[in-house]
């Protein structure tokens, strides 16, 4: 039997392996019955103890969804215990994060109590989504992260770190 290589776009790629990555994760998102408006008061805006590393990125204007100043990106990110990842908003910036190791809370401006996250969550970003997220486990937390950047805006997460 002969083995053939397929050759794959790497957009397609990309989908691809995010699609895999997340099949047996389910997403954790606001316990029913506690969705709601959350001005989250007092939210930090400034970070601690986190560590952000861009591992791979791909320009979508040069494929075939053709969307301009866009790219996909997959990062790396560990958050030491007491850590936080300030508040800041996904207006201009869907994303998915898996939570690899570790527990960590979410406060969200959707939900108007905390979302506790654990190993193999996948948290859903979205537009109009505000939060932070803080490492109350005592244990570093570790996340994969795949973003859509607009490089023409602002990128807050990367101006604070």
């Amino acid at each position: 039997m002969k083995a053939t290589l397929l050759k794959l776009k790497p957009g397609t790629l990309a989908i691809g392996l995010t699609l895999a990555v997340c099949a047996n994760a389910f997403a954790a998102g606001c316990p029913s019955g506690k969705e709601g408006n959350n001005a989250l008061p007092g939210a930090p805006t400034a970070p601690a103890g986190v560590t952000d590393t861009e591992l791979a990125a791909i320009d979508l204007s040069k494929e075939n969804v053709k969307l301009s100043e866009r790219r996909l990106r997959l990062r790396k990110m560990t958050i030491a215990p007491d850590g936080i990842v300030p508040l800041h908003s996904h207006a201009d910036r869907p994303a998915l994060i898996r939570v690899d190791s570790g527990e960590i809370v979410e406060n969200n401006s959707k939900c108007t109590v905390p979302i506790l996250h654990k190993a193999g969550d996948i948290a859903k970003e979205f537009l109009g989504t505000r939060h932070w997220w803080k490492n109350d486990s005592g244990k570093p937390v570790e996340l994969t992260i795949t973003d859509i950047v607009n490089d023409k805006k602002a990128d807050p997460m990367k101006d604070m770190m």
